[in-house]
């Protein structure tokens, strides 16, 4: 990195932390802090409701997606505007209506206080794990990248989060993602223009759109019903919708971005705001990664992306079989390039296509070889390389100071969505648990000192937690897998309080824990694709509830 992007990068997060810290400083009251002093105007209800679910896992792992699987990825997202919808018209307006601070309020004056109080744990500890993912997932692959320490990064991500969130709860969160979301614009729309530029003359967009078609990557819209596939339009409609009502509508880290809009009114705008941007921005990441794979067509392009694989395997035992894998992906790269530049002229012939075909998959099988050498090499090191996609183009490839701006771009992503999660995490310990169950009789100073303090301690585990986990698979499924094992039965239980009113208390508590350990079994068994998991959960939850509440009214009865 040259000195301006450092000054680049430095700059922007300094400017985020300090403007977040002076503009919220001095909240007084639990309201204040927890709801913003219900401010916001519905542009920053939307932005923030985005910036809190568009982590650095997004920037990071959904390009390499791309890359690998191409534009697929973008069903994942066709449930959220019905999702969102439904939350205008039904949760909102009770939400605003009961003066809520968390969502997990109601269930205790619809339900009870254990079921209140299960609900909230559920989320804390969801969200608690997902809280560390989005500090580990910039951190490690950084680290990797540029070489600097794991554990210090770890650190410096949690503590600059912490600063500003302790300092203005709900508002400076709210303020500081709107800043963080205009830079990360800026800098995607900046990498896809550099990009673009980049492709050799003859090749326009239409031609890169052209080539990445001819290797798979533009196949969007999948209406197969196999169970393997995790990426469908029934998964991304059915489990997609569950998913998103679940997080929109029951996660505290985004009911509380919107609860904190000045109306009903401006609250739903900020929703529906998301719901009609979220699909096509997540649509222009992946072309993003879409063209980069294009643009590595044309240029060289290592074996493995994440450079601490190579290292590894360089050093070892392996390094000659290794180099001659490297030397056989030289050469299908530099017969792919002629073919991509004939394939980009208007005459194409099928056989020129059929040829492309055949080098993309001695390509896959090359890289599938050398993910083989590099476990014999080191077994702990990460072999799946979708997450280091993006992060080595925009290092090797980008001009001086735009790396600067991406790093910033990155970080910032990873420090708008942790913030919201810790700020949300805090909240719900103490509105649901420690006022509610510890200190029930206290004056709003001393409940504003409890959520600050909370929001150190959660600060702290997420960087405990991000500092011991490990790479998963991929970092943005992770995240997903997390969220689909607790979700659905978190939605259940909302849906069961909204509109199943004969069903009691003992009857969704008993239904949610058996839930619970039905769903972590039939994931940990691998016996359905994880985002199946969201609708199965909701719709147990909801049928087991109230076949004991028809067993507990027989028994009342006899």
């Amino acid at each position: 990195m040259a000195i301006i992007d450092w000054i680049v990068l430095l700059a922007t997060l300094l400017f985020i932390v300090l403007y977040g810290s002076y503009k919220t400083k001095g909240s007084k009251n639990i309201h204040d802090f927890i709801k913003g002093s219900q401010e916001a105007k519905w542009y920053t209800v939307g932005l923030s409701v985005m910036a809190t679910q568009a982590s650095a896992i997004t920037f990071l792992s959904t390009p390499g997606q791309a890359f690998h699987s191409g534009m697929g990825f973008v069903q994942f997202y066709f449930g959220l505007p019905i999702a969102i919808v439904i939350i205008c018209m039904v949760f909102i307006p009770i939400y605003h209506r009961l003066n809520v601070y968390t969502a997990y309020e109601y269930l205790e004056s619809r339900f009870d206080l254990k079921t209140r109080t299960l609900t909230a744990c559920l989320f804390l500890i969801q969200r608690g794990l997902a809280a560390g993912i989005t500090i580990f997932a910039p951190a490690i692959i950084l680290s990797a990248v540029l070489g600097w320490n794991l554990f210090i990064l770890n650190i410096v991500i949690g503590v600059l989060v912490i600063v500003y969130t302790v300092f203005g709860g709900t508002k400076a969160v709210n303020v500081t993602q709107k800043q963080q979301m205009a830079i990360i614009f800026l800098g995607m729309f900046a990498a896809f223009f550099v990009i673009i530029y980049s492709l050799p003359e003859d090749i326009s967009f239409n031609n890169a759109l052209k080539i990445a078609g001819a290797s798979g990557k533009m196949e969007i819209l999948d209406f197969s019903f196999d169970l393997n596939n995790r990426y469908t339009v029934w998964t991304g409609f059915l489990g997609g919708t569950f998913l998103m009502l679940s997080y929109f509508g029951t996660d505290q880290s985004q009911v509380q971005r919107y609860l904190s809009g000045k109306s009903v009114r401006q609250s739903q705008m900020g929703l529906m705001f998301n719901a009609v941007l979220k699909v096509p921005m997540q649509f222009f990441i992946l072309l993003v990664g879409v063209s980069v794979f294009v643009f590595y067509q044309f240029n060289p392009s290592p074996l493995n992306f994440n450079p601490a694989a190579t290292i590894a395997v360089q050093n070892s035992e392996q390094a000659a079989a290794y180099n001659s894998l490297e030397q056989e992906h030289t050469r299908i790269l530099e017969e792919k390039k002629v073919l991509q530049l004939k394939f980009a002229n208007p005459e194409v012939d099928a056989q020129t296509r059929k040829q492309i075909t055949v080098l993309n998959e001695q390509e896959i099988e090359n890289r599938e070889k050398a993910k083989e050498l590099i476990i014999l090499a080191d077994d702990k090191v990460e072999t799946n390389d979708k997450d280091y996609v993006f992060i080595h183009f925009i290092l090797h490839n980008l001009p001086r100071g735009l790396i600067g701006l991406l790093l910033a771009v990155i970080l910032s992503a990873a420090m708008s969505s942790t913030a919201s999660e810790i700020n949300a995490l805090a909240s719900t310990t103490v509105v649901d648990i420690y006022k509610r169950s510890v200190r029930e009789e206290e004056n709003d100073q001393h409940y504003v000192s409890a959520t600050k303090w909370f929001t150190v301690m959660w600060g702290v585990l997420a960087i405990i937690f991000a500092s011991v986990a490990s790479l998963f698979d991929n970092l943005i499924q992770l995240v997903n897998i997390i969220g689909s094992i607790f979700y659905g039965n978190i939605l259940g239980i909302f849906l069961l309080a909204f509109f199943i009113k004969y069903v009691k208390a003992n009857a969704v508590f008993v239904a949610a824990i058996i839930t619970q350990v039905i769903i972590i079994a039939i994931f940990k068994m691998d016996l359905l694709p994880f985002l199946w998991l969201n609708l199965l959960g909701c719709v147990l939850v909801i049928i087991l509830a109230m076949l004991i509440q028809q067993f507990n009214s027989r028994k009342i009865r006899a």
